[in-house]
Protein backbone atom coordinates (compact mmCIF):
# COMPACT_ATOMS: atom_id res chain seq x y z
CA UNK A 1 0.00 0.00 0.00
CA UNK A 2 2.84 2.63 0.04
CA UNK A 3 2.33 3.16 -3.57
CA UNK A 4 -0.65 4.53 -2.72
CA UNK A 5 0.13 6.72 0.30
CA UNK A 6 -0.28 10.86 -0.77
CA UNK A 7 1.49 11.87 2.28
CA UNK A 8 4.03 12.94 0.37
CA UNK A 9 2.16 15.00 -1.81
CA UNK A 10 -0.05 16.44 0.99
CA UNK A 11 2.96 17.74 3.13
CA UNK A 12 4.18 20.80 0.43
CA UNK A 13 0.65 22.22 0.95
CA UNK A 14 0.45 21.96 4.55
CA UNK A 15 2.67 23.85 7.56
CA UNK A 16 4.79 21.46 9.03
CA UNK A 17 2.46 21.29 12.68
CA UNK A 18 0.02 19.53 10.59
CA UNK A 19 1.89 17.15 8.55
CA UNK A 20 3.28 16.31 12.22
CA UNK A 21 -0.26 13.79 12.72
CA UNK A 22 -0.04 12.60 9.06
CA UNK A 23 3.87 11.38 10.04
CA UNK A 24 2.62 10.05 13.14
CA UNK A 25 -0.10 7.91 11.09
CA UNK A 26 2.07 6.59 8.73
CA UNK A 27 4.18 5.09 12.28
CA UNK A 28 0.96 3.23 13.23
CA UNK A 29 0.54 1.63 10.03
CA UNK A 30 3.99 0.57 9.10
CA UNK A 31 3.44 0.89 5.35
CA UNK A 32 7.14 2.83 5.39
CA UNK A 33 10.76 1.49 7.13
CA UNK A 34 10.48 2.50 10.94
CA UNK A 35 14.25 4.46 10.53
CA UNK A 36 13.11 6.40 7.31
CA UNK A 37 10.25 7.53 9.11
CA UNK A 38 11.74 8.66 12.59
CA UNK A 39 14.22 10.47 10.31
CA UNK A 40 11.56 12.29 8.58
CA UNK A 41 9.97 13.26 11.97
CA UNK A 42 13.05 14.74 13.28
CA UNK A 43 13.50 16.96 10.26
CA UNK A 44 10.04 18.14 10.39
CA UNK A 45 9.64 18.78 13.85
CA UNK A 46 13.40 20.25 14.15
CA UNK A 47 11.95 23.71 12.21
CA UNK A 48 9.42 24.65 14.80
CA UNK A 49 10.52 25.75 18.59
CA UNK A 50 9.15 22.33 20.71
CA UNK A 51 12.26 21.95 21.78
CA UNK A 52 11.68 19.16 24.41
CA UNK A 53 9.73 16.91 21.44
CA UNK A 54 12.50 17.48 19.58
CA UNK A 55 15.26 16.26 21.66
CA UNK A 56 12.48 13.06 22.30
CA UNK A 57 12.29 12.83 18.59
CA UNK A 58 15.91 12.73 18.14
CA UNK A 59 16.77 10.17 20.71
CA UNK A 60 14.49 7.67 18.53
CA UNK A 61 16.98 8.22 15.39
CA UNK A 62 19.21 5.32 15.05
CA UNK A 63 23.15 6.01 15.63
CA UNK A 64 21.81 9.46 17.60
CA UNK A 65 25.07 10.74 18.88
CA UNK A 66 24.83 12.64 22.36
CA UNK A 67 23.52 16.18 21.54
CA UNK A 68 23.26 19.19 24.32
CA UNK A 69 19.51 20.88 23.51
CA UNK A 70 19.58 23.25 26.73
CA UNK A 71 21.02 26.19 24.73
CA UNK A 72 17.92 26.20 22.27
CA UNK A 73 15.76 25.44 24.80
CA UNK A 74 17.56 28.93 26.71
CA UNK A 75 16.69 30.59 23.02
CA UNK A 76 13.31 29.72 23.21
CA UNK A 77 12.61 30.88 26.78
CA UNK A 78 14.70 34.37 25.81
CA UNK A 79 12.59 34.95 22.70
CA UNK A 80 9.78 34.08 24.35
CA UNK A 81 9.75 36.24 27.13
CA UNK A 82 11.02 38.85 24.95
CA UNK A 83 7.63 38.73 22.87
CA UNK A 84 5.42 38.54 26.16
CA UNK A 85 6.75 41.98 27.02
CA UNK A 86 6.47 43.52 24.30
CA UNK A 87 2.53 42.39 23.92
CA UNK A 88 1.93 43.07 27.45
CA UNK A 89 -0.07 46.08 26.95
CA UNK A 90 -2.30 44.95 24.54
CA UNK A 91 -2.70 41.67 26.59
CA UNK A 92 -3.89 43.41 29.42
CA UNK A 93 -6.66 44.94 27.15
CA UNK A 94 -8.10 41.91 26.11
CA UNK A 95 -7.66 40.10 29.55
CA UNK A 96 -10.41 43.07 30.41
CA UNK A 97 -14.21 41.42 29.37
CA UNK A 98 -15.42 45.09 29.08
CA UNK A 99 -12.81 46.67 26.66
CA UNK A 100 -13.21 43.84 24.70
CA UNK A 101 -16.83 43.79 24.72
CA UNK A 102 -16.81 47.41 23.79
CA UNK A 103 -14.05 46.71 20.83
CA UNK A 104 -15.90 43.58 19.39
CA UNK A 105 -19.12 45.86 19.56
CA UNK A 106 -17.33 47.86 16.72
CA UNK A 107 -17.17 46.44 13.21
CA UNK A 108 -14.82 49.20 11.93
CA UNK A 109 -11.17 48.03 12.57
CA UNK A 110 -9.71 51.98 12.46
CA UNK A 111 -12.28 52.76 15.18
CA UNK A 112 -10.82 50.22 17.02
CA UNK A 113 -7.27 51.33 16.35
CA UNK A 114 -8.17 55.00 17.77
CA UNK A 115 -9.71 53.54 20.55
CA UNK A 116 -6.85 51.66 21.47
CA UNK A 117 -4.27 54.75 20.88
CA UNK A 118 -6.12 57.38 22.64
CA UNK A 119 -8.19 55.44 25.55
CA UNK A 120 -4.46 52.41 25.78
CA UNK A 121 -1.88 53.86 24.31
CA UNK A 122 -1.10 51.03 22.12
CA UNK A 123 -0.62 51.93 18.67
CA UNK A 124 0.24 49.59 15.51
CA UNK A 125 3.36 47.93 16.71
CA UNK A 126 2.22 46.94 20.18
CA UNK A 127 -1.43 45.18 17.99
CA UNK A 128 1.41 43.84 15.27
CA UNK A 129 3.45 42.20 18.98
CA UNK A 130 0.22 40.41 20.04
CA UNK A 131 0.80 39.02 15.84
CA UNK A 132 4.11 37.86 16.64
CA UNK A 133 3.70 36.58 20.49
CA UNK A 134 0.15 34.11 18.77
CA UNK A 135 2.81 33.45 16.33
CA UNK A 136 5.33 32.12 18.57
CA UNK A 137 3.21 30.74 20.90
CA UNK A 138 2.27 28.17 17.37
CA UNK A 139 5.54 27.47 16.78
CA UNK A 140 5.51 26.14 21.23
CA UNK A 141 2.86 24.09 20.34
CA UNK A 142 0.27 26.01 22.81
CA UNK A 143 -2.22 26.19 19.75
CA UNK A 144 -4.98 27.39 22.24
CA UNK A 145 -3.48 30.26 23.38
CA UNK A 146 -2.09 31.18 19.67
CA UNK A 147 -5.98 30.75 18.59
CA UNK A 148 -7.03 33.07 21.33
CA UNK A 149 -4.09 36.27 20.71
CA UNK A 150 -4.82 35.50 16.88
CA UNK A 151 -8.88 35.95 17.01
CA UNK A 152 -8.34 39.47 19.52
CA UNK A 153 -5.32 40.59 16.68
CA UNK A 154 -8.04 40.17 13.94
CA UNK A 155 -10.51 42.38 15.91
CA UNK A 156 -7.72 44.94 15.76
CA UNK A 157 -5.81 45.05 12.85
CA UNK A 158 -5.95 46.67 10.14
CA UNK A 159 -3.60 44.96 7.75
CA UNK A 160 -4.66 42.80 5.05
CA UNK A 161 -1.82 40.67 4.98
CA UNK A 162 -1.08 40.52 8.25
CA UNK A 163 -5.39 39.42 8.56
CA UNK A 164 -4.81 36.44 6.29
CA UNK A 165 -1.75 34.88 7.64
CA UNK A 166 -3.43 35.05 11.05
CA UNK A 167 -6.78 33.60 9.22
CA UNK A 168 -4.15 31.23 8.22
CA UNK A 169 -2.30 30.62 11.99
CA UNK A 170 -6.04 30.56 13.66
CA UNK A 171 -7.80 27.93 11.49
CA UNK A 172 -4.06 25.59 11.54
CA UNK A 173 -4.65 25.83 15.22
CA UNK A 174 -8.18 24.98 15.50
CA UNK A 175 -7.39 21.76 13.70
CA UNK A 176 -4.76 20.85 16.08
CA UNK A 177 -6.73 21.22 19.21
CA UNK A 178 -9.98 19.83 17.36
CA UNK A 179 -12.21 22.47 17.22
CA UNK A 180 -14.15 21.58 14.12
CA UNK A 181 -17.34 24.37 14.10
CA UNK A 182 -14.61 27.19 14.89
CA UNK A 183 -12.31 26.03 11.75
CA UNK A 184 -14.96 25.59 9.23
CA UNK A 185 -15.80 29.27 9.80
CA UNK A 186 -12.28 29.90 8.94
CA UNK A 187 -12.33 28.29 6.10
CA UNK A 188 -15.14 29.92 5.18
CA UNK A 189 -13.64 33.45 5.74
CA UNK A 190 -10.33 32.63 4.21
CA UNK A 191 -12.33 31.45 1.37
CA UNK A 192 -14.22 35.11 0.72
CA UNK A 193 -11.11 36.39 1.17
CA UNK A 194 -9.28 34.38 -1.69
CA UNK A 195 -12.20 34.43 -3.85
CA UNK A 196 -12.44 38.24 -3.75
CA UNK A 197 -9.28 39.74 -3.12
CA UNK A 198 -10.44 43.87 -3.87
CA UNK A 199 -7.31 44.40 -5.63
CA UNK A 200 -5.04 42.98 -3.19
CA UNK A 201 -1.59 40.98 -3.90
CA UNK A 202 -3.94 38.02 -3.58
CA UNK A 203 -5.78 38.80 -6.41
CA UNK A 204 -2.55 38.07 -8.83
CA UNK A 205 -3.55 34.87 -10.71
CA UNK A 206 -0.39 32.39 -9.16
CA UNK A 207 -0.94 33.56 -5.50
CA UNK A 208 -4.51 33.04 -5.62
CA UNK A 209 -3.79 29.51 -7.39
CA UNK A 210 -1.47 28.71 -4.77
CA UNK A 211 -3.67 29.83 -1.94
CA UNK A 212 -6.80 27.70 -3.43
CA UNK A 213 -4.19 25.22 -3.17
CA UNK A 214 -3.30 25.49 0.70
CA UNK A 215 -7.04 25.92 1.37
CA UNK A 216 -8.19 22.47 -0.06
CA UNK A 217 -5.30 20.53 1.35
CA UNK A 218 -5.76 22.12 4.97
CA UNK A 219 -9.80 22.17 4.84
CA UNK A 220 -9.46 17.98 4.50
CA UNK A 221 -8.66 18.31 7.83
CA UNK A 222 -12.08 20.07 8.85
CA UNK A 223 -14.16 18.01 6.61
CA UNK A 224 -13.55 14.59 7.28
CA UNK A 225 -13.93 15.30 10.66
CA UNK A 226 -17.37 17.11 10.67
CA UNK A 227 -19.10 13.64 9.66
CA UNK A 228 -20.36 11.70 7.36
CA UNK A 229 -23.37 13.73 5.77
CA UNK A 230 -22.13 17.48 7.10
CA UNK A 231 -18.76 16.79 6.00
CA UNK A 232 -18.71 14.96 2.93
CA UNK A 233 -21.41 17.46 1.64
CA UNK A 234 -19.38 20.24 2.77
CA UNK A 235 -16.42 19.19 1.09
CA UNK A 236 -17.90 18.10 -2.27
CA UNK A 237 -19.96 21.79 -2.26
CA UNK A 238 -16.63 22.95 -2.03
CA UNK A 239 -14.54 20.88 -4.42
CA UNK A 240 -16.78 20.91 -7.31
CA UNK A 241 -17.27 24.93 -7.46
CA UNK A 242 -15.33 25.70 -10.68
CA UNK A 243 -12.54 27.64 -9.18
CA UNK A 244 -11.68 25.19 -6.80
CA UNK A 245 -12.23 22.52 -9.30
CA UNK A 246 -10.02 24.06 -11.46
CA UNK A 247 -7.28 24.11 -9.16
CA UNK A 248 -7.73 20.27 -8.31
CA UNK A 249 -7.23 19.23 -11.89
CA UNK A 250 -3.85 22.17 -12.54
CA UNK A 251 -1.87 21.98 -9.19
CA UNK A 252 -3.45 18.95 -7.17
CA UNK A 253 -4.54 16.06 -9.03
CA UNK A 254 -3.98 13.72 -5.86
CA UNK A 255 -7.20 15.01 -4.33
CA UNK A 256 -9.06 13.21 -6.77
CA UNK A 257 -9.42 10.72 -4.35
CA UNK A 258 -10.93 12.70 -1.67
CA UNK A 259 -13.37 13.93 -3.65
CA UNK A 260 -14.60 10.61 -4.95
CA UNK A 261 -14.27 9.21 -1.73
CA UNK A 262 -16.63 12.00 -0.47
CA UNK A 263 -19.09 11.36 -3.02
CA UNK A 264 -19.48 7.88 -2.39
CA UNK A 265 -19.36 8.15 1.32
CA UNK A 266 -22.27 10.26 1.25
CA UNK A 267 -24.12 8.32 -1.46
CA UNK A 268 -27.01 7.75 0.08
CA UNK A 269 -27.30 10.68 2.53
CA UNK A 270 -29.80 13.33 2.56
CA UNK A 271 -30.08 15.94 0.08
CA UNK A 272 -29.96 19.46 1.79
CA UNK A 273 -32.26 21.56 0.48
CA UNK A 274 -31.24 23.73 -2.47
CA UNK A 275 -28.17 21.27 -3.49
CA UNK A 276 -27.57 19.16 -6.13
CA UNK A 277 -28.02 15.22 -5.17
CA UNK A 278 -25.12 13.16 -4.78
CA UNK A 279 -25.94 10.69 -7.40
CA UNK A 280 -25.42 13.90 -9.82
CA UNK A 281 -22.22 14.41 -8.19
CA UNK A 282 -21.33 10.62 -9.00
CA UNK A 283 -21.67 11.10 -12.91
CA UNK A 284 -19.43 14.27 -12.91
CA UNK A 285 -16.67 12.64 -11.23
CA UNK A 286 -16.83 9.79 -13.47
CA UNK A 287 -16.48 12.01 -16.61
CA UNK A 288 -13.82 14.33 -14.28
CA UNK A 289 -11.52 10.89 -13.33
CA UNK A 290 -11.50 9.46 -16.78
CA UNK A 291 -10.05 12.68 -18.18
CA UNK A 292 -7.64 13.30 -15.69
CA UNK A 293 -6.48 9.65 -15.14
CA UNK A 294 -3.55 10.54 -17.66
CA UNK A 295 -1.89 12.65 -14.28
CA UNK A 296 -3.39 10.92 -11.62
CA UNK A 297 -5.18 7.38 -11.00
CA UNK A 298 -5.65 5.11 -7.88
CA UNK A 299 -8.19 2.16 -6.75
CA UNK A 300 -10.46 4.49 -5.48
CA UNK A 301 -11.17 6.67 -8.55
CA UNK A 302 -10.19 3.64 -10.75
CA UNK A 303 -13.01 1.93 -9.34
CA UNK A 304 -15.39 5.01 -10.13
CA UNK A 305 -14.25 4.78 -13.90
CA UNK A 306 -14.40 0.76 -13.85
CA UNK A 307 -18.10 0.71 -12.49
CA UNK A 308 -19.89 3.89 -14.38
CA UNK A 309 -17.35 4.24 -17.62
CA UNK A 310 -16.45 0.72 -18.71
CA UNK A 311 -19.44 -1.00 -16.80
CA UNK A 312 -17.07 -3.84 -15.91
CA UNK A 313 -18.30 -5.36 -12.78
CA UNK A 314 -15.24 -7.92 -12.80
CA UNK A 315 -12.54 -5.21 -12.90
CA UNK A 316 -14.79 -3.18 -10.39
CA UNK A 317 -15.05 -6.13 -7.71
CA UNK A 318 -11.25 -6.43 -7.81
CA UNK A 319 -10.51 -2.85 -7.87
CA UNK A 320 -13.01 -2.26 -4.63
CA UNK A 321 -10.54 -5.07 -2.63
CA UNK A 322 -7.73 -2.91 -3.56
CA UNK A 323 -9.58 0.42 -2.54
CA UNK A 324 -10.73 -0.31 0.47
CA UNK A 325 -7.32 -1.41 2.29
CA UNK A 326 -6.00 2.28 0.80
CA UNK A 327 -8.84 3.95 2.35
CA UNK A 328 -8.17 2.16 5.72
CA UNK A 329 -4.86 3.00 5.56
CA UNK A 330 -5.03 7.04 4.44
CA UNK A 331 -4.91 9.03 7.40
CA UNK A 332 -8.29 11.15 6.28
CA UNK A 333 -10.51 8.39 5.00
CA UNK A 334 -9.90 5.69 8.04
CA UNK A 335 -12.57 6.64 9.96
CA UNK A 336 -14.99 6.46 6.88
CA UNK A 337 -13.93 2.59 5.71
CA UNK A 338 -17.02 0.54 6.20
CA UNK A 339 -18.98 3.44 4.91
CA UNK A 340 -16.90 3.76 1.61
CA UNK A 341 -16.95 0.07 1.34
CA UNK A 342 -20.93 -0.47 1.70
CA UNK A 343 -22.03 2.32 -0.63
CA UNK A 344 -19.61 0.97 -3.34
CA UNK A 345 -21.37 -1.85 -3.16
CA UNK A 346 -24.45 -0.43 -3.57
CA UNK A 347 -23.22 2.06 -6.21
CA UNK A 348 -22.18 -1.99 -8.37
CA UNK A 349 -25.80 -2.96 -7.15
CA UNK A 350 -27.60 -0.25 -8.23
CA UNK A 351 -25.68 -0.49 -12.27
CA UNK A 352 -26.01 -4.28 -12.29
CA UNK A 353 -29.89 -4.03 -11.61
CA UNK A 354 -30.29 -1.16 -13.98
CA UNK A 355 -29.20 -3.24 -16.87
CA UNK A 356 -30.60 -6.43 -16.48
CA UNK A 357 -34.20 -8.05 -15.91
CA UNK A 358 -32.65 -11.61 -14.42
CA UNK A 359 -30.42 -11.52 -12.08
CA UNK A 360 -28.54 -14.85 -10.90
CA UNK A 361 -28.20 -14.04 -6.68
CA UNK A 362 -25.40 -16.19 -6.32
CA UNK A 363 -23.65 -14.58 -9.23
CA UNK A 364 -24.29 -10.79 -7.56
CA UNK A 365 -23.08 -12.04 -4.26
CA UNK A 366 -19.87 -13.14 -5.89
CA UNK A 367 -19.64 -9.81 -7.19
CA UNK A 368 -20.11 -7.66 -4.16
CA UNK A 369 -17.67 -9.78 -2.38
CA UNK A 370 -20.60 -11.29 -0.25
CA UNK A 371 -21.24 -14.76 1.01
CA UNK A 372 -25.01 -15.90 -0.50
CA UNK A 373 -26.85 -15.20 2.87
CA UNK A 374 -25.00 -11.60 3.02
CA UNK A 375 -25.86 -11.36 -0.25
CA UNK A 376 -29.38 -12.58 0.09
CA UNK A 377 -29.91 -9.58 3.09
CA UNK A 378 -27.94 -7.00 0.48
CA UNK A 379 -30.70 -7.61 -2.14
CA UNK A 380 -33.55 -7.70 0.56
CA UNK A 381 -32.35 -4.02 1.49
CA UNK A 382 -31.47 -2.81 -2.08
CA UNK A 383 -35.46 -3.82 -3.20
CA UNK A 384 -36.27 -1.82 -0.21
CA UNK A 385 -34.50 1.40 -1.40
CA UNK A 386 -36.73 3.08 -3.28
CA UNK A 387 -34.26 5.47 -5.41
CA UNK A 388 -33.86 2.34 -7.37
CA UNK A 389 -36.82 3.23 -9.62
CA UNK A 390 -37.44 -0.33 -10.71
CA UNK A 391 -39.77 -3.32 -9.29
CA UNK A 392 -37.55 -6.40 -7.89
CA UNK A 393 -38.89 -9.77 -6.42
CA UNK A 394 -36.95 -12.78 -5.45
CA UNK A 395 -37.85 -16.20 -6.83
CA UNK A 396 -36.49 -18.11 -4.01
CA UNK A 397 -36.89 -21.30 -5.55
CA UNK A 398 -34.51 -20.51 -8.78
CA UNK A 399 -32.73 -17.89 -7.08
CA UNK A 400 -33.46 -15.14 -9.21
CA UNK A 401 -33.66 -11.95 -8.99
CA UNK A 402 -36.19 -10.47 -11.39
CA UNK A 403 -36.67 -6.78 -12.14
CA UNK A 404 -38.97 -4.75 -14.42
CA UNK A 405 -38.89 -0.89 -14.68
CA UNK A 406 -41.28 1.77 -15.03
CA UNK A 407 -41.49 3.13 -18.75
CA UNK A 408 -39.65 6.93 -18.98
CA UNK A 409 -42.48 9.68 -20.19
CA UNK A 410 -40.74 12.43 -22.24
CA UNK A 411 -41.99 14.64 -19.87
CA UNK A 412 -39.75 13.08 -17.04
CA UNK A 413 -36.79 12.66 -19.58
CA UNK A 414 -37.00 16.63 -20.09
CA UNK A 415 -37.06 16.92 -16.47
CA UNK A 416 -33.68 14.94 -16.07
CA UNK A 417 -32.27 16.50 -18.34
CA UNK A 418 -32.61 20.09 -17.62
CA UNK A 419 -32.24 19.50 -13.99
CA UNK A 420 -28.34 20.11 -13.71
CA UNK A 421 -29.56 23.45 -16.03
CA UNK A 422 -29.74 25.81 -13.43
CA UNK A 423 -26.40 25.12 -11.51
CA UNK A 424 -24.58 25.58 -14.58
CA UNK A 425 -26.24 28.15 -15.59
CA UNK A 426 -25.04 29.64 -12.20
CA UNK A 427 -21.11 28.07 -12.56
CA UNK A 428 -21.15 29.81 -16.71
CA UNK A 429 -22.08 33.35 -14.51
CA UNK A 430 -19.50 33.07 -11.85
CA UNK A 431 -16.92 32.26 -14.35
CA UNK A 432 -18.38 35.45 -16.82
CA UNK A 433 -18.21 37.74 -13.14
CA UNK A 434 -14.49 36.49 -12.30
CA UNK A 435 -13.21 36.87 -15.91
CA UNK A 436 -15.15 40.32 -15.99
CA UNK A 437 -13.94 41.61 -12.13
CA UNK A 438 -10.20 41.18 -13.39
CA UNK A 439 -10.17 42.50 -16.75
CA UNK A 440 -11.68 45.55 -14.80
CA UNK A 441 -9.61 45.63 -12.22
CA UNK A 442 -6.13 44.52 -13.93
CA UNK A 443 -6.48 44.15 -17.60
CA UNK A 444 -4.72 41.14 -19.28
CA UNK A 445 -4.13 39.90 -15.20
CA UNK A 446 -7.13 37.74 -15.26
CA UNK A 447 -5.74 35.61 -18.73
CA UNK A 448 -4.75 32.04 -18.37
CA UNK A 449 -5.86 32.10 -14.24
CA UNK A 450 -5.73 28.47 -13.47
CA UNK A 451 -6.34 26.89 -16.50
CA UNK A 452 -6.53 22.85 -16.51
CA UNK A 453 -3.93 21.16 -18.06
CA UNK A 454 -6.46 19.90 -20.61
CA UNK A 455 -6.74 23.61 -21.60
CA UNK A 456 -9.94 24.08 -20.61
CA UNK A 457 -11.64 27.75 -19.44
CA UNK A 458 -13.91 27.94 -16.04
CA UNK A 459 -16.64 28.93 -18.47
CA UNK A 460 -15.89 25.10 -20.67
CA UNK A 461 -15.53 23.40 -17.01
CA UNK A 462 -18.73 24.63 -15.80
CA UNK A 463 -20.64 23.38 -19.36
Amino acid sequence: MAEYDLTQQLIPHLDRQLAIPLLAHLSDIAIFPAEQLAKAQYDLVKGTNMVDYVEQLYSQLPNAEPKDFSSLREAATSKYQTLQEAAQPVMKVIEDPDAVAKLRSNVDREKNLEILRTEYNIDIDGINALYHFGQYQYSLGAYANAANFLYHFLLFSPSFDLNISAHWGKLACNILVGEWESALTEVKDLRDLIDNPHGTSMSKPLAQLQARTWLLHWSLFVFFNLGEVTGCQSLLEMFLTPAYLNTIQTSCPHLLRYLVAAAIISRRAPKPAGTRGNRDHVKDLTKIVSMEEYQYSDPVTSFLKDLFSDFDFGKAQERLSVAESVVRQDFFLSGFADEFVENARWLISEVFCRIHQRIDISELSKTLNLSNEEGEKWIVNLIRDSRMGVDAKIDLKSNMLHISRHHTTPTVTLIETTRGLAFRSQAVNYAMQSTTGERRDGGERGRGRGRPRGGRSEVEAAT
